[in-house]
């Protein structure tokens, strides 16, 4: 028998694969100045991009909003001599930008290879010519139910009506539907981003949750059939799990999410800042241009791509910030009801919070690492000096001394947001202690209980079976019914007393302990009552 006819190597890896077209063995990377990449097969990304282009100076700022060709077309062009710093911010991901962008800064083969796939750690390599750097971008989103799905009849009755039945129809039906609500006691299931993904389909503006954008902490969104939730972001290759932990996310009663996607940057050698969001690129990039266009700002003074990217890593770490809160206010709300009634069911609510916040804090944590890495490459030079060097492509990748004293700050943001996800796990851990104790207390007293109950009566079920017998000769029984209760009542006194002495003679203890504790209490806050009385009194004069 050969070990040939015990096991076969699996060699269909469709099943298995994150990338199309990956197997063991492969060539490492995708060259972007080959049509198809260098692989078997032409990589399958295509998504209409939004590009935006800032060229900027101390003196002159122009914004170039571009298309996947128009973007193709302008990196052929060469860059005014004006120009000192350079930001292409690319929103969505597709082959054709990627290519281009590749070629515009021969980018080097393994960073293409890490933008295509999803599945990275944060990290920052360095190359000859440019450093890449990858983190995770975690933001709250809103998924909002709209109301306008209501049948074309009722739209057409209310119509006609006044503002004010208007107002009081909707009314009705809205209490109509909390009523239903509370006696099904069902939540409002929002769909989630996952129920798009699976249906494949557009859905209707009538129908569909929105995201919505707030001004505190909330996000907007690009293209909701590509979003990816927390629970689907790295998942693993167990659907019906990942399903159920979406469905039943701490954050889906508030019709909230937290959104992951992956960014990728590269800071180049002739002071250019390249950046690949999958959604989120509006989000970032709405502050950093507000900043850019003021000319005192520090950001614009500087013309420094390493502070550029400075920014969109301090923006994209801001983002999280709201994230930490919500799930602070929900394990708050959950806090309330497990002190005041706890049942199996927050052990269930708080393992999935718990669940959760470790992979949020695995994703975020290790950006701390990303942002000491990018301080230790702090250039030697002075900032002046180094000012002078940004344009220059023989001095390599320069991170001036500005940027690693605000990337310290970017470090401290980091730190902030890691201790509050670990004071919320602790939290949630100890919740989930104090449940169970409390459950077990609430048993044991119960268990108490019953056995004072059964022991005050046992005596007398003894003496009833002892009467009850079917003696021929027995007076006791013949007379009246108080020999029972004569007998009865200080049997059950004596046993009470000696099978409850310890637990008796412990509560005559802690009685009159408490009694000669509240006695001290009264004397103190009586002597207190006295000597602020006395310092009300005005002071008595002497009279002469």
């Amino acid at each position: 028998m050969t070990r040939s006819n015990t096991f076969r190597t699996l060699e269909e890896f469709e099943d298995f694969e994150t990338q199309p077209g990956w197997k063991p063995g492969a060539e490492p990377g995708i060259d972007p100045l080959k049509p198809d990449g260098g692989q078997e097969s032409v990589p399958n990304l295509q998504a209409d991009c939004q590009i935006t282009v800032v060229d900027f100076s101390q003196d002159d700022l122009q914004v170039h909003e571009l298309d996947n060709n128009q973007l193709i077309e302008f990196v052929k062009q060469p860059q005014p001599s004006w120009v000192k710093c350079r930001w292409i911010n690319v929103n969505g991901l597709s082959w054709d930008v990627i290519q281009a962008l590749g070629q515009y800064k021969n980018l080097h083969r393994l960073a293409i290879e890490d933008i295509m796939n999803s599945r990275n750690r944060p990290k920052a390599d360095w190359y000859t010519n440019h450093a890449f750097i990858i983190l995770t971008c975690q933001k709250l989103v809103r998924l909002l139910e709209d109301d306008s799905s209501d049948d074309e009849s009722d739209d057409d009755v209310r119509s006609v009506r006044s503002v004010r039945s208007n107002k009081s129809h909707s009314s009705v039906r809205s209490a109509a539907r909390k009523f239903r609500r509370w006696v099904t006691r069902k939540k409002v299931e929002h769909p989630t981003a996952a129920a798009i993904l699976e249906s494949g389909t557009q859905p209707q503006h009538s129908r569909s949750p929105s995201f919505k954008h707030q001004a505190t902490g909330f996000s907007d969104t690009f293209n909701p059939n590509t979003l990816c939730t927390l629970q689907r972001y790295h998942a693993s290759w167990n659907s019906a799990r990942t399903e159920y932990m979406e469905k039943h996310s701490a954050l889906a009663s508030r019709g909230l999410a937290v959104m992951v996607e992956q960014v990728a940057m590269f800071i180049t050698s002739d002071n250019t800042v390249i950046a690949f969001f999958e959604q989120s690129a509006d989000d970032v990039e709405r502050p950093i241009l507000d900043r850019l266009s003021s000319p005192a700002t520090i950001l614009r003074q500087s013309c420094d791509a390493s502070m550029v990217a400075q920014a969109i890593i301090d923006a994209i770490i801001d983002m999280a910030i709201p994230v930490t809160w919500c799930y602070a206010d929900v394990l708050g709300d959950l806090e309330l009801d497990v002190l005041t009634h706890p049942t199996i069911q927050h052990t269930k609510n708080l393992y999935i919070i718990i669940t959760e916040i470790n992979k949020i804090f695995n994703l975020f944590n290790p950006i701390q690492t990303l942002v000491n890495a990018l301080r230790d490459h702090k250039t030697k030079l002075s900032q002046e000096a180094a000012t002078k060097e940004l344009q220059n492509p023989l001095r390599g990748v320069i991170i001036s001394p500005m940027t690693y004293t605000y990337l310290g700050d970017v470090y401290d943001h980091c730190l902030l947001i890691t201790e509050d996800l670990k004071s919320t796990k602790e939290s949630a851990n100890h919740m989930i202690d104090l449940i169970f104790n409390t459950i077990a207390t609430y048993q044991n007293e119960n268990m108490k209980q019953l056995t004072i109950v059964t022991i005050l009566f046992l005596p007398m079920t003894f003496l009833t079976g002892y009467f009850g017998q079917n003696f021929q000769d027995f007076g006791a029984i013949q007379g009246s019914v108080n020999t029972f209760w004569y007998i009865a009542i200080p049997v059950a006194i004596a046993t009470v007393l000696v099978i409850l002495r310890e637990t008796i003679y412990e509560s005559l203890v802690r009685f009159f302990q408490r009694r000669h504790i509240i006695g001290i209490r009264r004397k103190r806050e009586k002597k207190m009552a006295e000597a602020k009385r006395r310092r009300s009194q005005p002071p008595k004069t002497k009279s002469f």
